[in-house]
């Protein structure tokens, strides 16, 4: 939706304070703002219905909350406050808008924030999981693709991690949260070194040793490879398919929402 011709409360001025530390409803609100300008763009900047729906959606949200729409706009003023989102005066100027200024505040590439907005609303997660939820925003090609952006944000201190990024079953998270909630991520046990082989014994001067075979790893048969293979195919399209279906199903709750709103303009402007 264009906000051209409209007025956005709060565009000017970059004299804020450097943004670290959020509060719960905080990174929700802002993480919603951020994910709808990505994934339903013709519905965005959002009304405070569509934001508050977006807020207590039970998909890709940890944990389930269940904002009222007052509990929202007391959210939005601050972060209004902070220079992080603007209210946007429809030239109807019947329905406030709101979108946000992440691009403005950070110098984030657009992976970058979508891996944020990803934390935001989920927090920690692997680096797995992570690139496919963040990929219903911003393609993420790989895994390695994904750990050049996470280095640049763990750089500037946005986000932690329990190890190196390298490490198998490495978990990051963002470093938005405020000293008391006690959030930081705890490392992982150091990898240990494989056990020593034990010393192999020592055959008899007298008896000459034998050659010992090695068994070669034995290979699987074609058809179960063949098998195995179109499993792990079927598995990535079932995955994609649940990813578009909850697409789709964000951006029918985002329609019912405008709807919903404009019905209720409608109905003040006829006095019901």
């Amino acid at each position: 939706m264009s906000s051209e011709g409209a007025f956005i409360e709060g565009a000017e001025g970059d004299d804020h304070p450097e943004v670290r530390q959020l509060t719960r409803s905080q990174r929700r609100v802002l993480g919603v703002l951020v994910e709808k300008a990505f994934t339903t763009p013709d519905y965005y900047p959002l009304t405070l219905k569509a934001l508050t729906s977006g807020c207590n959606q039970k998909s890709n949200r940890d944990p389930i909350s269940n904002y009222t729409e007052d509990a929202v706009v007391e959210t939005c003023d601050a972060l209004r406050e902070m220079g992080l989102i603007a209210v946007v005066h429809t030239e109807s100027g019947r329905t406030e808008r709101y979108r946000h200024y992440m691009r403005k505040r950070f110098t984030f590439t657009e992976p970058q924030l979508a891996i944020i907005t990803e934390l935001l609303l989920r927090g920690r997660q692997q680096l797995g999981e992570l690139r496919s939820r963040a990929s219903r925003m911003v393609p993420i090609d790989g895994v390695e693709e994904l750990r050049s952006e996470l280095s640049g944000l763990l750089e500037q201190g946005y986000i932690q991690a329990s190890g190196r990024l390298e490490r198998r079953g490495v978990e990051v998270d963002h470093t938005f949260y405020l000293p008391n909630e006690g959030r930081e991520l705890a490392a992982l046990p150091e990898e240990s070194a494989p056990p020593a082989a034990p010393p192999a014994p020592t055959a008899p001067a007298s008896t000459p040793s034998a050659p010992v075979a090695q068994a070669a790893p034995a290979a699987l048969p074609p058809e179960v490879t063949e098998r195995l293979a179109t499993i792990e195919r079927l598995c990535e399209e079932l995955r994609r398919e649940k990813l578009s279906m909850a697409e789709e199903i964000e951006t029918i709750n985002t329609r019912l929402d405008e709807l919903a709103s404009s019905v209720d303009d409608l109905r003040r402007d006829l006095g019901a």
